[in-house]
């Protein structure tokens, strides 16, 4: 069944960065969200302008959960999107602490720690943005631990490992974030659950300098591990030439760093 929940705003509304490189990112996620939507298998609350909710999200999950990187993972930093719901739910049924980002980084504490021994409501519960606010508590960067896997949403990601995702750049925020801080190391893992038809040939998804590449991909078919042809990752903090004004001004925590405009 085709889900036509409301359509949100575009993310790369706001977006910096050369015109023509956005152009094709933005071209590459309407080709992938009409795929998801013509192929049935995009869920609620929606494909579009989305990181997408997908049929198979729990088989993803469940094919993660047998890698050795899962086994051997404590602390887990998510996305907080649904379609990593099922990743979150089995990350706390497996005892391991959970750092998931407040949507759009729109706090000045912009990570819920989710506690698998301190939990209000069942993993699955407590693994969503509703339940997060019953369960977690708030905290800001200087306050998480080093992480041992980093789990990310796309809405499309190549065989290189290369990742797109809907246009906020939030994701590349809190990857260059938690990096400086050193929270993320070279050798941290960092993941992905998507739906076949978001995997893209290697060398077909546009980049910049900011994207963070994943390690593993994996679908609800098959685990595809990138790690031998996968880009560089982004070094050298947040490339803050690249932010505009009104994205600095929506992110309460980059108005607040030394290194961003006075």
């Amino acid at each position: 069944m085709v889900c036509r929940a409301r359509t949100p705003h575009r993310h790369d509304r706001d977006a910096g960065g050369d015109s023509g490189l956005l152009a094709a990112k933005a071209a590459l996620r309407e080709e992938v969200w009409t795929a998801l939507i013509e192929a049935g298998v995009a869920r609620f609350p929606g494909a579009r302008n989305r990181i997408s909710n997908f049929v198979g999200a729990e088989a993803a999950a469940g094919l993660l959960r047998g890698t050795d990187a899962w086994r051997a993972a404590r602390t887990v930093k998510a996305n907080p999107d649904s379609a990593q719901l099922p990743v979150r739910q089995r990350a706390l049924q497996d005892g391991k602490t959970v750092y998931m980002a407040v949507p759009r980084l729109a706090e000045p504490d912009p990570f819920f720690l989710l506690d698998p021994d301190h939990l209000a409501d069942p993993p699955r519960r407590a693994a969503s943005i509703a339940g997060a606010t019953r369960s977690a508590r708030r905290v800001a960067v200087a306050e998480l631990a080093p992480v041992d896997l980093v789990v990310t949403g796309c809405v499309a990601v190549g065989a290189d490992g290369a990742r797109l995702g809907k246009g906020g750049g939030f994701a590349d925020l809190e990857f260059a974030l938690a990096g400086a801080a050193g929270l993320i190391g070279p050798d941290t893992l960092v993941v992905t659950t998507v739906h076949e038809l978001q995997v893209r040939p290697a060398g077909t998804i546009p980049t910049a300098a900011h994207d963070a590449p994943v390690d593993l991909v994996i679908t609800p078919e098959r685990v595809l591990d990138c790690r031998d042809r996968r880009g560089p990752r982004p070094t050298g903090g947040i490339r803050w030439a690249e932010l505009t004004p009104e994205k600095i001004a929506a992110i309460p925590l980059l108005a607040g760093l030394p290194e961003g405009p006075s």
